[in-house]
């Protein structure tokens, strides 16, 4: 009795290797801004050790022309481009009949243009946003210009897979875009989903670094805690670290809903107030509090301390100020409207918090910062898988396993209990209301 295997799918599988293709190389520009950006971070005081010149005070000190110039855009021609990106993704995924105006190319490029204005004025915001708007828009561009392509997937799945494997190709984490597709953009785990997001998410990482250089620090923490003392310090760093990112999250969407109206009707006046608290922030805290934490947690990452000034008599004041400036900073860039995101900030706020708690404990700092990362980017995004998946990216240890599963399950819980509303889904909302006003004052022909 014999038997006959289904001959492999080639052609469906090739397709989504173009798409993953294309998201990587549109993602690749992006990737350049952020290491340029993390160039000229390591010039302040925080990052190289030295001193004030006047080269790097007018670099922490960029924000002050940059914001009003970003907010002027915002309320001008480059309207289209401001918000962080997903929310316009959720709101094209969810009217299918809004995507040809919120994924159309002068809508993307006004964003990209925008991000990358901030980026390299060194504000401190990821890119998270502006990178699941690129792959969501390259798979809407590609589905409208060749609709015979991938005709498996419906136009909404096709998008929400190109939004992950632009957040795969930003991050060069393709299992993180894989779940974050099933996660939070479907809310639905389907096997007819996973495969195809999961090959589409490989390709754009990989075609997205084409330098051979990792976005991230990978690999370099350690650990020779047993899992029981991992476990044990889960609970309490879980816990604080996920207030901490839902306090994050709930003072964003706050500060969003505070400001999004008053910065267009007032764009340069609140720019310039807004710029100027940015920079004298960047000063106070050495640059530590600029750019989008990628800087900040490398060099924690490397081991070179966890608090500011290991040490010194100040150190524990001076940690406690970068800490709240790195909860404050990027809230007064995002809530303005300023394209970007906030997965990187979260992970700085986790990694400094839990760091730093260990080592004035006397515990093991490294730990601390996996630990505390963890809890605060669950607590602030609510999507705890996305979250272990990335940290151990980050780590790059499977030690740290159950350590990092048990501190995002408590993060993200303990944010919910100060944020309700997932945080994207959130600033979702408050978008559709913005809208909703603007059309009913529009005057009426």
């Amino acid at each position: 009795m014999g038997f006959s295997l289904k001959p492999t799918p080639l052609k469906p599988l090739l397709q989504l290797l173009l798409l993953g293709l294309v998201v990587g190389l549109a993602c690749w520009p992006l990737n350049l801004v952020d290491h340029a950006q993390d160039l000229l971070l390591h010039q302040l005081p925080g990052f190289s050790g030295g001193g004030w010149s006047g080269r790097t005070l007018a670099l922490a000190l960029a924000p002050v022309l940059t914001m009003p110039l970003l907010l002027v855009l915002q309320a001008g021609g480059l309207a289209r481009g401001a918000g962080s990106g997903i929310p316009q993704t959720l709101e094209s995924l969810e009217t299918p009949e809004q995507a040809p105006r919120l994924m159309a190319p002068g809508a993307t490029g006004a964003r990209l243009a925008l991000w990358t204005l901030a980026s390299l004025a060194l504000m401190p915001l990821g890119r998270e946003g502006p990178v699941v708007q690129v792959g969501a828009a390259v798979a809407h561009g590609l589905r409208q210009r060749f609709p015979r392509l991938w005709p498996g997937l419906n136009t909404r799945t096709l998008m929400a897979i190109g939004a992950g494997a632009g957040l795969a190709g930003g991050f060069n984490s393709p299992l993180m875009g894989t779940v974050f597709v099933m996660e939070e953009l479907t809310g639905q785990f389907q096997p007819t989903v996973l495969w195809p997001a999961a090959v589409v998410c490989a390709a754009a990482a990989l075609v997205s670094n084409l330098d051979g250089i990792p976005v991230f620090t990978l690999g370099l923490l350690q650990t020779l805690q047993p899992e029981w003392q991992q476990l044990l310090w889960a609970l309490p760093l879980g816990l604080v670290g996920g207030l901490l990112g839902g306090l994050f999250s709930r003072i964003l969407w706050q500060a969003t809903a505070l400001l999004r109206q008053r910065v267009r009707r007032r764009p340069l006046t609140w720019g310039l107030g807004l710029g100027l608290a940015l920079g004298l922030i960047a000063v106070a805290s050495g640059g530590w509090s600029g750019g989008d934490g990628e800087a900040l947690m490398g060099q924690l990452l490397d081991g070179q301390g966890s608090l500011p000034v290991p040490g010194a008599p100040l150190s524990i004041l001076g940690w406690l100020l970068v800490l709240i400036a790195r909860i404050v900073a990027p809230v007064l860039s995002l809530a303005a409207g300023v394209p970007g995101g906030l997965i990187d900030p979260a992970f700085a706020i986790g990694a400094l918090f839990g760091g730093g708690s260990l080592e004035l404990l006397g515990g093991d700092a490294q730990l601390g910062l996996a630990l505390g990362m963890a809890a605060s980017l669950a607590g602030a995004t609510q999507l705890p898988l996305m979250t272990v998946l990335f940290a151990l990216r980050m780590a790059g240890d499977q030690q740290w396993l159950f350590g990092i599963l048990l501190s995002a399950v408590v993060g993200a819980y303990a944010g919910r209990r100060i944020q309700g509303e997932p945080i994207y889904h959130a600033l979702w909302e408050l978008g559709r209301e913005a809208k909703a006003e603007t059309d009913q004052s529009a005057p009426r022909r």
